[in-house]
């Protein structure tokens, strides 16, 4: 499936529409997934280049049923758009592969333009938030993107019980990994069944955030009630 967020740019869930997780904040179901499907890959490049795409963002559900986390569909699908859509850049938006590092090394293996692993919430709350995540895991996760040359990005959601200072020791916690960008934005709750917001964060504090996040060296820094992952990132290929 493809969305649209702006001229040129658009993201792109592969691996199925089924997550073998169960986050509090996530609207995409859970349960067993469907079998792979190998021409997944090509299917996604050309419509990258059918649609004109000049930023591609992709992004997947997680499989944890895969021995390869469905990294090799990663890889494959990121060299098919290169192969279709040469001029296209591109943006993965990835899960933590369960902490098996040598999947992580098949994204560093075909070097997209930027490698994005969303923390979505402080430590506190990252195990009511994330119930099968791990804080820690996560930024080990992006260490390892940096070490591997990559240019990398996370993203966190605000309004979920988090006090001002946690929101200040993520963004430390990310620049010891030395991630670059830092996207901010409002949570909302998708269904009744869902975490409940707790807080409405205002806009001034979101240009509050951004300001503070730069001056902690971030290279770019996208705050706002609406900012999503793939918010402005086509701004983010500095």
């Amino acid at each position: 499936m493809g969305e649209c967020w702006g001229e040129g740019t658009a993201t792109f869930m592969i691996l199925g529409n089924i997550c073998t997780r169960s986050c509090g904040f996530c609207a995409v179901a859970t349960g067993r997934p469907d079998a792979l499907d190998p021409f997944e890959p090509v299917r996604v490049a050309k419509s990258v280049k059918i649609m004109g795409v000049k930023h591609a963002v992709i992004t997947s559900v997680d499989r944890d049923d895969l021995k390869d986390g469905g990294s090799l569909i990663w890889a494959e699908t990121v060299n098919a758009v290169r192969r279709i859509s040469p001029g296209t850049t591109l943006e993965t938006l990835i899960p933590d592969f369960a902490g098996k590092w040598e999947n992580l090394q098949n994204i560093i293996d075909v070097a997209p333009e930027i490698v994005s692993h969303n923390l979505e919430t402080v430590r506190r709350l990252t195990k009511q938030v994330r119930i099968q995540a791990k804080y820690d895991r996560s930024l080990e996760a992006l260490r390892r993107l940096k070490k591997g040359g990559m240019k990398t990005k996370s993203g966190v959601m605000l309004g979920l019980g988090e006090t001002e200072e946690e929101i200040y020791e993520t963004m430390d916690d990310l620049r010891a990994v030395n991630a670059d960008i830092l996207t901010l934005g409002q949570y909302l709750q998708p269904t009744p069944k869902h975490l409940p917001v707790v807080e409405f964060i205002t806009p001034e504090n979101f240009a509050k955030y951004k300001q503070i996040g730069l001056s902690k060296g971030f290279r770019y820094v996208e705050s706002g009630p609406l900012v999503r992952s793939s918010y402005h990132a086509e701004k983010h290929l500095f």
